[in-house]
């Protein structure tokens, strides 16, 4: 059996090794060439799965490693009998924890003792956005949730599903949703000169979802008026081939990596695997957690003396701090203009290994409850 893989999904030995030959290609530039004698193909977001590349070849399942399927022709593999899996929820937990980083970030910006004091409108209510949500509500935000088409198929739901204006209006904007173009309700560009028109300096939108929710070139054009809010953008138009003058632009910029903790990339793995694995009728004999190796930090401690937000934010950072993936992604646009997509390419290709917040132990000694609530709302480990 012969698998084609995207070379960038990690663990491919591990978890297929001794199930076919392993094929690696770069997803980006993958042609039909590559796959025309592969039984299984194994991709991420980067590769445009349809008729043009499958067509001719002996692909049986499509595995993505991602949990959006946009780059996928669904109807298309179903009408030829294609097995397919995507990996939804992977990587729900690093950008979940993305966000929370950011937010630390911006509060501290903001000089709150709080970071709890701001509203965030969550527009997106998915696997993601539903785990953003419930960290958020455990750490005491008010949190507003827009999610039109699951408030029309959850009637009876216990989320109480806001309109978008209302979402627009919060402290902090955050987007989950996928790239929809000819639903009933549209995603593409759902963010436009008119919405961007309504939002304040005092506000912070934060995109970790799709590029193209966004209007990019309103987008720069209201961050060149007065009064424009502050921007982190994790996700960008026309990937890898980004505006540099809108990098130059947003408060913080990073390169497509809010879903690349470790642990969600290998998950990503995993589930495909799975998938895999009963299509063919394969015992499922292997799991994420053998190949997670060891932190290169395991614990911190805090004191009585610590003060609540402050060990917060030392905690999270000492996991993630984004401000070094947005210096990096800065420094990659400076290239010349005909390299700098393939430099945004290698920043996701040689990311550094990222650990999310249930790697480290935190011990804390005397402290209040109110921290220890906190530190478990977030995903950290305790030892008390």
């Amino acid at each position: 059996m012969l698998i084609v893989a995207d070379e960038n999904i990690p663990l491919l030995d591990a978890f297929f090794g001794d199930i076919g030959e392993i094929r690696r290609v770069s997803g980006r530039t993958m042609r039909p060439e590559d796959v025309r004698d592969a039984d299984v193909l194994l991709v991420r977001s980067v590769t445009r799965v349809d008729r043009t590349l499958l067509e001719g070849s002996r692909i049986r399942f499509v595995g993505t490693a991602t949990i959006g399927t946009d780059h996928i022709n669904l109807s298309w593999l179903k009408e030829n009998g294609i097995q397919f899996s995507a990996a939804p929820g992977c990587n729900a937990n690093s950008v979940a924890e993305y966000v929370l980083a950011v937010l630390s970030l911006y509060a501290e910006r903001c000089a709150l003792g709080d970071w709890s004091q701001l509203s965030v409108g969550i527009v997106g209510v998915g696997n993601v956005g539903k785990e953003l949500a419930e960290k958020l509500t455990r750490l005491g935000f008010c949190t507003k949730l827009c999610d039109p088409p699951r408030a029309e198929r959850e009637p009876e739901s216990d989320d109480d599903f806001v309109d978008l204006n209302e979402a627009l209006a919060c402290d902090v904007v955050s987007f989950h949703t996928p790239l929809t173009r000819e639903s009933e309700h549209p995603t593409y560009h759902m963010i436009g000169e008119k919405e961007l028109a309504g939002l304040t300096s005092g506000q912070l939108l934060i995109n970790a979802g799709r590029g193209e929710v966004i209007d990019g070139t309103a987008l720069q054009a209201r961050l060149n008026q007065a009064d424009a809010p502050l921007v982190a953008l994790d996700v960008w138009e026309q990937e890898p081939q980004i505006n540099p003058e809108l990098v130059d632009k947003v408060w913080l910029a990073t390169p497509h990596i809010a879903g690349y903790s470790l642990e969600g990339k290998v998950q990503g793995t995993e589930i495909i695997y799975q998938a895999m694995s009963r299509f063919m009728g394969l015992p499922i004999r292997k799991q994420a957690g053998q190949f997670l190796p060891e932190p290169v930090l395991s614990k911190v401690s805090f004191t009585s003396s610590a003060d609540e937000y402050a060990a917060i934010r030392i905690a999270l950072r000492a996991c993630y701090d984004p401000r070094q993936d947005d210096a990096r992604l800065r420094h990659a646009m400076a290239a010349p203009a005909d390299e700098r997509g393939a430099a945004f390419d290698q920043l996701r290709r040689d990311y550094p290994v990222r650990r999310e917040c249930s790697s480290l132990k935190v011990q804390l000694k005397g402290t209040s409850k109110s921290l220890h609530d906190s530190f478990r709302a977030i995903g950290f480990k305790l030892k008390i």
